[in-house]
């Protein structure tokens, strides 16, 4: 048995997982990525560096409303698809200065409990939330055994 990774419906593109996991998708309550029978309780947030600075600013209460749902769930993170060197060297489009990006993901850190993980690229975010939900499905399996 390998655990099955929930990609949300809205995921316009998915992270790529290894075939040590299969995916389905399903409407997630909130986050893109979860795990199956662990819905209410995980929840992994993802973004590229374009998203993540648009919701930032112009989409910044939408984006804020969905980190306070993130706040009830027991394993949540923000996985980006960029370093926080490619924020600080200001690697996009927007106007949005590098102070505010960075100074909302340590925001969410503080007041949302919410990580934010840098990982990179879209490989790397994909290695990262397999590993994350991998290991919540390890723990359940041994619960269950």
């Amino acid at each position: 048995m390998m655990p099955c990774i929930l990609v949300d419906t809205r995921e316009q593109t998915p992270l790529r997982f290894s075939a040590a996991v299969s995916t389905q998708r399903a409407t997630l309550p909130t986050g893109d990525y979860s795990l199956v029978g662990h819905t209410d309780s995980v929840a992994i947030e993802r973004k590229s560096l374009p998203d993540l600075v648009q919701c930032v600013s112009r989409e910044r209460e939408r984006f804020l409303e969905c980190c306070e749902r993130l706040r009830g769930y027991q394993l949540r993170a923000l996985v980006v698809e960029a370093s926080f060197d490619d924020v600080l060297a200001h690697a996009y489009r927007s106007q949005t200065l590098p102070q505010s990006v960075i100074g909302t993901t340590i925001a969410l850190h503080v007041d949302f409990a919410l990580p934010t993980i840098w990982a990179g690229n879209a490989e790397n975010a994909a290695r990262i939330v397999e590993k994350m939900l991998t290991r919540v499905w390890q723990k359940g399996q041994k619960v269950a055994a």
